[in-house]
């Protein structure tokens, strides 16, 4: 009989094949829970309920200073250009990142994997140094939301959470924040007329795709890891999910530029698919480690240089070790 495994992860479409079972795990079952990926976060951090999980960079690389209870393996669910996730108010005369200094910024946590890289490209890129502004905490939309994890920052960094009661949407509305740093869309962006709202860069993918040409980086935001009890169990299994999540993301992405019959509910999106290979080449996902080596380092380097990560990790330090070696044949 198979090792049932449960893997929490939300079924993106280069996901939805395991999720479905149409790609197996070899020599193993696999009961998968579609949650969000909060949600996936929060149980996996705080109880290990889960033998495979989807986690935040960010908080992995935390994790391995006490000795992680985790392992990881080189699979990006999620990756996302940030230059997008920086909102200030419709009349804001803010109109440059480095006009931010002196303000006040809101994050929903100062150490996800989303806000580490807007601070790292706008103090490395935008002449916005971490520092420079002060930082508050709290939920986007709904009041409440604290650090996963307690953060040891260095002096000149300045995070405080917002009071019970407040949202950070809110905040910038009433002119308590001059900016936020946000994975998701505030709440008030959602509304006709973007509620008050406006993104600091006018034209963010213009941004972005000038971002990656000049770098090469698509932003990782989240990897998988396994329990580290699980593994030391079944040290098997890390090379098998990445081989099969590489099939699962080739199955799922398959057809995502056909014009016969659409298989996606975008009329146009054989043509952004056909941009997207033009500026990010045939696999514009990667797997593996060496294809994302400089994306890897890049983010270890912001995490130690804005006082998160305990030094600066190598990126080899990330990931079970036989999922880096080579299968000579």
């Amino acid at each position: 009989m198979k090792p049932l495994f449960t893997m929490a992860c939300q079924a993106y479409d280069r996901m939805e094949p395991l999720r479905s079972g149409s790609v197996p795990i070899g020599g193993a079952e696999l009961n998968f829970l579609d949650l969000p990926v909060e949600e996936t976060f929060f149980r996996m951090l705080k109880f290990g309920e889960f033998d495979i999980a989807e986690m935040s960079l960010s908080t992995y690389v935390l994790t391995l200073a006490e000795g992680s209870p985790f392992v990881a393996v080189p699979v990006f669910p999620s990756r996302a250009f940030r230059h997008s996730a920086v909102y200030v108010r419709e009349d804001s005369p803010v109109t440059d990142p480095a006009e931010l200094a002196g303000g006040t910024v809101g994050v929903p946590e100062y150490q996800i994997t989303a806000a580490v890289w807007v601070r790292g490209i706008l103090a490395e890129h935008h002449g916005l140094g971490v520092g420079s502004v002060r930082y508050r905490t709290g939920g986007l939309d709904t009041p409440g939301r604290v650090e996963k994890l307690a953060l040891r920052l260095p002096a000149g960094v300045e995070v405080t959470p917002a009071g019970p009661e407040q949202t950070l949407s809110r905040m910038l509305l009433d002119g308590s924040l001059d900016a936020i740093y946000s994975a998701r869309n505030p709440g008030p962006f959602n509304e006709p007329g973007h509620g008050g709202l406006r993104r600091l860069f006018p034209d963010p993918e213009a941004v972005e795709r000038e971002y990656h040409e000049r770098t090469g980086i698509f932003p990782i935001m989240h990897t998988l890891v396994i329990r580290r009890d699980v593994y030391e169990r079944h040290r098997w299994l890390a090379r098998e999910l990445v081989k099969a999540c590489a099939r699962a993301k080739d199955a799922g992405l398959a057809g995502i530029g056909e014009t016969a019959a659409l298989r996606f509910a975008l009329p146009w999106l054989w043509a952004e698919a056909e941009r997207t290979r033009a500026a990010l080449g045939e696999d514009w996902w990667p797997y593996g480690f060496e294809p994302n080596r400089t994306n890897l380092e890049t983010f270890l380097r912001y995490s130690h240089e804005q006082g998160l990560a305990a030094r600066r990790y190598e990126a080899e330090e990330l990931f079970a070790p036989e999922t880096l070696a080579e299968v000579v044949v």
